[in-house]
């Protein structure tokens, strides 16, 4: 698949998905059935959900993945036009549009069924990417074949990459010791160590920056021998579903515009906040006003 030049802030490459959010009372148990009191239908996945919120926040942004030939394909394929972000990297076939059902309860937890059938990662050589131009690139790890071989490439040009660790599994395991950001979960840092301050040591001797995000505890961090934490901003929550995906998003947007390492983070920190306030993770997904509103602009780093 070969395309005409691309000049964006931030290439991110992954998982895209429809998802099918319920809100429910609560979780059904054994045999239980329950009525939904909403339902809304909208894109998702990791890396497309973060080429949104780098749109939304007013840079350029490319998704590079798959997305099928079908309804929740076609519908998915639109939203990520009308939001603005490139579509010229996102490889279309037979196999089905990965689908998530999301059952979200009133404090904001959530409960998830995912559904790929015969969809399998793209080959390496599905894509060509010699043609485009990224200030950063942004991985969710559910690309490997062709994310690994990108990653390399980048780092030859020196552009900065940023790695979505959602979890510890083939794709994010190939890629964890090739990007120069390294932005984990709660639940990736366990399943390196089974300790969070454990898992940060060890991964800092991977990637040069290391985050550990903790939800509604805020985020651990470290650089070579450096280390702090960030607060979470205060919000209610009502949907926790995709706040990482706004989080990682914003953190490469702004690596993309040199922003300052503390402010980076908060202004990552924001955007998954902000996410939290909404129903559903594209809506939730912040757009730069609503950011600004909550973690004015800050000074781009001059160092």
């Amino acid at each position: 698949m070969k395309t005409n030049a691309i000049n964006v802030d931030v290439l991110c490459v992954g998982h895209a998905s429809y998802d099918l959010i319920f809100s429910v009372t609560h979780h059904p148990g054994d045999d239980e059935k329950i009525f939904a009191t909403a339902l809304m239908g909208c894109g998702g996945g990791p890396a497309a959900n973060a080429a949104v919120t780098v749109a939304r926040l007013g840079f350029k942004a490319a998704f590079a993945g798959y997305l099928g030939h079908d309804v929740y394909g076609d519908s998915h394929v639109q939203e990520l036009i009308n939001e603005g972000v490139n579509t010229d990297l996102v490889v279309r076939g037979l196999s089905p549009t990965p689908l998530s059902t999301i059952l979200v309860k009133p404090d904001g937890k959530r409960a998830l069924i995912n559904y790929k059938g015969d969809t399998q990662p793209l080959a390496a050589n599905a894509i060509d990417f010699s043609a485009i131009n990224a200030k950063v690139v942004l991985f969710d790890g559910h690309e490997p074949e062709i994310s690994v071989p990108l990653a390399e490439m980048a780092h030859k040009h020196g552009i900065p990459t940023v790695l979505d660790a959602g979890s510890l599994h083939k794709g994010t395991s190939a890629l964890m010791d090739k990007v120069d950001y390294l932005a984990c979960s709660e639940k990736f840092a366990q399943q390196v160590s089974g300790d969070i301050e454990t898992a940060l040591m060890q991964l800092a001797g991977l990637s040069p920056n290391v985050i550990i995000t903790l939800g509604e505890h805020g985020l651990t961090w470290q650089r070579g021998q450096e280390r702090g934490t960030v607060p979470a901003f205060p919000v209610k929550a009502v949907d926790t579903t995709g706040a990482g995906d706004a989080f990682h998003g914003a953190l490469a947007a702004a690596v993309a515009c040199g922003m300052g390492w503390q402010d980076t983070l908060r202004y990552a920190s924001a955007a998954g906040a902000l996410c939290c306030t909404k129903t559903g993770a594209r809506p939730g997904l912040p757009s730069k006003k609503g950011l600004e509103a909550l973690f004015p602009p800050p000074t781009p780093n001059r160092d």
